[in-house]
């Protein structure tokens, strides 16, 4: 299978009060299509540095990062940006959108940005529009973001981050701010778009979350201390036996 993301040696150091942070040490992982990934360990771990490190969100100190063969750390600024643009999809925890826009407008505008002509936007709408029904929230397609529950807001948020097609969907902390209902109801779709065909990369304190990924990696001082592996969802009809893995495991890790 082919990797959809390559990591060598990442490093990443910041400058406080004149002293040298080390908060990502020598990190090498592979991340192959079609896999669900998740990044657990403690706060201050390292564990979100990791994730705007490795999408060309904040640039590391030293390493390499590949996205299927392009490599990350030698693009320009504006190389970069039509990267993350093209070929990776974002989610936040806070559920980041434009408010003199309304949902649909939100979801398609990414699009919008990277096929700059107008004989484009009819396609364009109408896979916004297919995303949106496959995420079961159609109905509030002319809402402003205002007007909708925070399950559905991140259910767009990720319809959006979708939207070109991405090589790989970045997550972090993607159901952070919800509840327990409508954590579920997004973690669905996320194990769904999974199934379909996206490599999908999150960090996460949730071990309900994690327990739905393929893989586990644990991270601890800036450095992977261990890693698991699990069945695919489909393979795996048992949610609470996938949990009590995980927990083991933790535990074993110190968690």
């Amino acid at each position: 299978m082919a990797q959809a993301l390559r990591v060598e040696d990442l490093c990443k150091t910041y400058i406080v009060n004149k002293r040298q942070n080390n908060v990502l040490k020598n990190i090498s992982f592979t991340i192959e299509e079609g896999e669900m990934v998740a990044v657990m360990g403690p706060s201050g771990s390292g564990k979100s540095t990791l994730l705007y490190s490795v999408s060309g969100m904040d640039r590391p100190t030293a390493g390499k990062v590949y996205i299927k063969d392009t490599e990350l750390t030698g693009l320009s600024e504006k190389d970069m940006a039509n990267m993350r643009l093209a070929r990776m999809g974002f989610i936040f925890q806070q559920m980041h959108m434009l408010k003199n826009l309304n949902i649909m407008d939100n979801i398609v505008l990414p699009a919008y940005q990277l096929h700059k002509g107008k004989t484009e936007r009819e396609k364009i709408d109408s896979y916004g529009a297919k995303l949106m029904r496959k995420l079961s929230i159609t109905d509030i397609a002319k809402n402003d973001i205002t007007e909708v529950s925070g399950g559905q807001l991140q259910r767009a948020c990720i319809c959006r981050s979708i939207i070109n097609n991405p090589d790989i969907l970045f997550a972090d902390e993607p159901t952070g701010a919800l509840n327990r209902s409508s954590s579920e109801d997004v973690m669905k779709e996320m194990v769904r778009i999974n199934e379909e065909g996206t490599t999908i990369m999150l960090v996460t304190h949730d071990m309900k979350v994690a327990a739905k990924c393929t893989r586990i990696l644990y991270i601890l001082d800036g450095k992977i201390e261990g890693e698991l592996t699990l069945p695919s969802m489909k393979e795996s009809s048992n949610v609470r036996d996938r949990e009590n893995q995980l927990n083991h495991w933790l535990i074993d890790m110190g968690w």
